[in-house]
């Protein structure tokens, strides 16, 4: 449950999900080019390590379809905070 909160705590990585949550299924340049359109410019490399650290969270999973990767949003982790603090209806 800690990664889940280390994974959301970076604004970088809560933009690479927003993207994700806008298209499913997006490569690592796709991922850059969202991130550029929300005026945020880390480097390739530095996208993958936060791709990482989401996929080892267990909010992003990465298939492989021949020489490219493609990710998808997962949110079951969240379930378990949502289970913990439950939004109250209005």
């Amino acid at each position: 449950m800690g990664d889940v909160y280390r994974a959301l705590a970076d604004p970088t990585r809560r933009a690479l999900l927003d993207a994700l949550t806008a298209t499913d299924g997006q490569t690592l340049f796709a991922l850059c080019a969202a991130l550029l359109e929300r005026g945020l410019s880390p480097t390739r490399q530095a996208v993958s390590q936060h791709l990482t650290v989401l996929e080892e969270a267990g909010l992003v999973r990465v298939r492989r379809e021949g020489r490219y990767k493609f990710h998808d949003l997962d949110t079951r982790p969240l379930r378990e905070i949502a289970r913990r603090w439950p939004v109250p209806e209005e």
